[in-house]
């Protein structure tokens, strides 16, 4: 801050000894208060007064300071503030809840950006190998899972119950708008709508709002991963590798021996089962396992994983109609684990931060809004989809709009869905602010 700026506040150099510069000589003008015990003799006998009766000790003139000797630290009382108690509670209360925020780590950032436009994509043109490219629901749920491991340090309760105030009011003030719609639609729901409070099964629609509900699945894979990583972070750090290994098991039994029961459990065992081995690995990223690997070893995992996946979506396209990995959870499972794996791997080996993102402002900027919007974005981007079709419809009444724009293009619906996109981040993401306990803001 300015020299007034510090005046202003109190930071007076000559009164407080609390300077910030060095003379030529490299020798602190005014020291810090914590390298010598506060109020000492050093100070002068002007601060015994200024101070109270409790340092009139302390106010005895001294020659000349001499040279301050390296000592360990003594933690010694804080001064009292000039504004009173309740000024220094209501500053200790900012500070509780609007903590420095902490440093970003752009590879991951980076990766979410680019799953989130991924899967607007594919939700657009359908292109079954979009998920071959980038497998964006197994790079989600890898990020979530190192984050979570990281969270964990703190009390289970506590990280749980985060976790859900951050996801559910996002998911209410969505769900709102969708059940209304619904339910104009002629749509009566049963007890079943608790699913629409607490998603732990997926919520129940009529088939007119399936386009819009149907990516549920995600949230309600997410927060079942978050109840169970206090378990699972756990299994994993008693055995690191054996368990990693073990975490492709479940998907292979219910492929190949069981396939689970016929309803919302069953459901969400499979795609708990398909996305485990991409969740342990964010473990294993947090906890300095992978590092460890030696990069053949990597390399041959994450080829044998790959190609096994791939090997299955192609050969068993007769069964699902597909070689789509959305269709096929044994294919998505073992291409999104090699393709996770090698980017994790990578991230630990390498190092690599992407910290020269940030001298890019736009694309920086984007990633930003990307990050701090991921829940708004997610969950609105089949509806801005679906509005996109009547809009377009509407271009073709006029004239200029049916001559010069490619309005029957699905280029052109895919950029109009960014638009209502980036509209419903503006109307909606405050939400997320919100359950984040933070100032609500247009953009982050």
């Amino acid at each position: 801050m300015s020299w007034e700026q510090q005046q202003a506040y109190g930071y007076d150099q000559q009164q407080y000894g609390y300077g910030y510069g060095y003379d030529h000589g490299q020798q602190p003008q005014y020291p810090y208060a914590y390298e010598e015990p506060q109020y000492g003799p050093q100070y002068g006998p002007q601060y015994g007064p200024q101070y109270g009766p409790q340092y009139a000790e302390y106010a005895q003139p001294v020659e000349a300071m001499a040279p301050l000797p390296v000592v360990e630290p003594e933690p010694v009382p804080e001064p009292a503030s000039e504004l009173g108690p309740a000024a220094v509670a209501e500053a200790g209360a900012a500070e509780e809840t609007e903590p420095a925020a902490p440093a970003r780590d752009r590879y991951f950032d980076t990766l979410r950006a680019l799953a989130l436009i991924r899967v607007v994509t594919y939700h657009t043109f359908g292109w079954a190998w979009a998920g071959m490219v980038f497998p964006s629901m197994g790079i989600m749920f890898g990020l979530a899972g190192t984050l979570m491991a990281k969270s964990l340090e703190r009390p289970a309760p506590k990280v749980i119950r985060s976790r859900l105030r951050r996801l559910l009011p996002p998911f209410w003030f969505w769900g709102v708008f969708v059940v209304l719609a619904m339910l104009i639609h002629d749509w009566m729901p049963n007890w079943e709508i608790v699913y629409w409070v607490v998603p732990l099964g997926d919520p129940p629609g009529n088939a007119w709002g399936e386009q819009a509900w149907e990516i549920l699945w995600y949230l309600r894979t997410y927060l079942w991963f978050v109840l169970v990583s206090p378990l699972l972070l756990r299994a994993f750090r008693l055995a690191p590798l054996p368990v990693l290994a073990l975490s492709l098991a479940p998907i292979l039994v219910l492929n190949f021996v069981w396939a689970g029961p016929d309803n919302r459990f069953g459901s969400a065992l499979w795609d708990l089962s398909t996305y485990l081995f991409c969740w342990m690995l964010g473990f294993a990223h947090r906890d300095g396992v992978l590092q460890k690997l030696k990069p053949a070893l990597v390399v041959v995992l994450s080829l044998a994983a790959v190609g096994f996946g791939g090997w299955y979506a192609f050969a068993h396209q007769a069964d699902f109609g597909t070689y789509d990995l959305d269709e096929n959870p044994l294919a998505q499972a073992f291409w999104s684990a090699g393709c996770v794996l090698l980017l994790m791997w990578a991230k630990s080996y390498f190092g690599i931060d992407f910290a020269w993102l940030t001298r890019l402002r736009r694309t920086n900027r984007i990633v930003t809004v990307f990050n701090a919007r991921a829940v708004t974005i997610y969950l609105w981007h089949e509806i801005a989809l679906i509005l996109a079709v009547p809009l377009i419809d509407r271009f073709w009444n006029v004239p200029a709009f049916e001559t010069y724009l490619p309005l029957d293009s699905q280029w052109f619906m895919f950029g109009i869905g960014w638009v209502l996109i980036g509209l419903f981040v503006l109307l909606a993401g405050w939400v997320e602010d919100v359950a984040a306990k933070k100032r609500p803001r247009l953009l982050p």
